[in-house]
């Protein structure tokens, strides 16, 4: 809980509104300004984004008291547990600070074409806890203090190995308050939008959360787990080509390229399809096999495999939706607009609340996932009529081939994998080494099949390099 929080918010402002707010706006100056009104725009913006969150902070750690008793009032009944999680909240809530100025850090780096260093940067946070759980968890009196300190020295680590290569840029930042400058106002104007919208999506989760705690023992838990398998091909691609094309198509927008901001949406669309769709097909047709090799074991039972297995199948009905509004959602970015996706997040979310009152009843936590993956779809599709309404969007020509031979290949895939996988039963009583050895394969087997299928038909590499056809 007390990593909760602050994460919690680094979604709403790091990662979420700030990122979408800042990046095109810096690409525009990258465009249209000189070099030396681009530094200006990093130094007022950290200087004034610093100041604000340095008040945060401290307001932070000094209610954290109350924010405890917000964000978990049932730690109040066990006083201990309550002032444990106060002093570790005062430990990691300055995370906010580091990461926020870490995702500023990551904006300018991606803007200027360097992507490999802000993937990387996430990665120090895992290694600064496995030390902290390591090497300092059991010198502490109360040995989950490490973690919280491990929190805290993540932020400062993350921040610090952006630094050398900013420099190396030449706008490692020197901050200056300019709340009234314009790009500072041209920021803020698009974060406000966007960071209502990150909560329409944070609201989204707390409802189906609050929903499936009412729902028979163990529903929560079932929906996380198949959530976690979900957000692994999504946070791998999906946010993946989201990063890589924001910056270009701000880029591209500030230099008025609409046939260049059009191809690149279309390149983004196939790389999605072409991942998202195999990623549907296998995670829906070896869900119970995934989910039993990697939980099934101590009080993860073969009935919690097989609950998993009704959500995680619901959920990879999504995936594709869920890949496409990475992608789509920056074309509406990159020529700041902010709102017209909040808009249709707010409708996307009014229709999952509906759609999960109607399901919870014969599908249980399954319709929840079912619900969310639905919405999903509605989000894509109104970010996609709207591209194209406004002929932003332009589809190139030989979508229908493309759909074809992708169809083809999965159906290849998609047939391999459900004569090799059995029956789910032959699973939960193997054993784990059996189990590992059998999904190993089938996984080496299905990838294998696919891309030999995509070839076949008549996909090639070079058909999707940017810009080629």
């Amino acid at each position: 809980m007390a990593f909760r929080i602050p994460n919690f918010l680094r979604r709403l402002f790091a990662e979420g509104a700030f990122s979408q707010a800042f990046v095109p706006v810096f690409s525009e100056y990258q465009t249209q300004r000189s070099p030396a009104e681009m530094k200006e725009l990093v130094d007022q913006v950290t200087g004034t984004l610093g100041a604000i969150l340095f008040a945060i902070t401290a307001v932070g750690v000094l209610a954290a008291p109350l924010l405890i008793l917000l964000f978990a009032p049932g730690f109040t009944v066990d006083a201990n547990k309550y002032q444990l999680t106060v002093e570790m909240l005062r430990i990691t809530f300055p995370y906010l600070l580091f990461i926020s100025l870490t995702a500023l850090a990551g904006g300018v780096l991606n803007s200027c074409g360097k992507f490999a260093i802000p993937a990387i940067t996430p990665v120090l946070l895992n290694l600064t806890m496995i030390a902290a759980a390591l090497g300092l968890a059991p010198r502490m009196a109360q040995p989950v203090m490490g973690l919280a300190w491990g929190v805290f020295i993540a932020g400062i680590v993350q921040l610090g190995f952006q630094v050398p290569f900013l420099l190396r840029l030449k706008l490692l930042p020197r901050p200056r308050w300019g709340w009234a400058s314009q790009g500072v106002q041209q920021v803020l104007k698009l974060m406000l939008p966007a960071l209502f919208g990150s909560s329409v999506a944070q609201v989204n989760l707390l409802i189906d959360t609050l929903i499936a705690s009412f729902l028979v023992s163990g529903s929560v838990s079932w929906l996380y787990y198949s959530d976690r398998l979900v957000e692994f091909p999504l946070g791998i691609f999906g946010v993946a080509l989201g990063t890589v094309i924001l910056p270009k198509l701000s880029r591209q927008h500030a230099g008025a390229e609409t046939d260049g901001f059009s191809q690149t949406l279309d390149w983004a669309l196939r790389w999605a399809l072409l991942i998202g769709v195999p990623a549907t097909v296998a995670l829906t047709i070896l869900a119970g096999p995934i989910l039993s090799t990697l939980f099934q074991y101590g009080e993860f039972d073969a009935r919690d495999v097989t609950m998993s297995t009704r959500s995680l199948m619901a959920f990879a009905l999504g995936l594709v939706a869920f890949m496409l509004i990475k992608v789509l959602a920056p074309g509406f970015y990159a020529r700041q607009d902010t709102r017209s996706p909040v808009k249709y997040g707010i409708i996307a979310m009014v229709a999952n609340t509906t759609m999960v009152l109607i399901l919870v009843w014969p599908l249980a936590h399954a319709g929840l996932a079912l619900a969310t993956s639905l919405a999903a779809f509605l989000n894509a599709g109104l970010l996609f009529v709207n591209l194209r309404r406004r002929n932003v969007y332009q589809p190139r020509a030989g979508w229908a081939t493309f759909l074809t031979q992708l169809g083809a290949a999965n159906l290849a895939m998609g047939l391999v994998l459900a004569f090799g996988a059995g029956h789910l039963e032959q699973w939960l009583h193997a054993s784990a080494g059996a189990r590992l050895w059998h999904l190993t394969w089938l996984v080496t087997a299905g990838a294998g099949t696919y891309l030999l299928a995509v070839l076949a038909v008549g996909i090639k590499p070079r058909h999707l390099l940017m810009g080629r056809g």
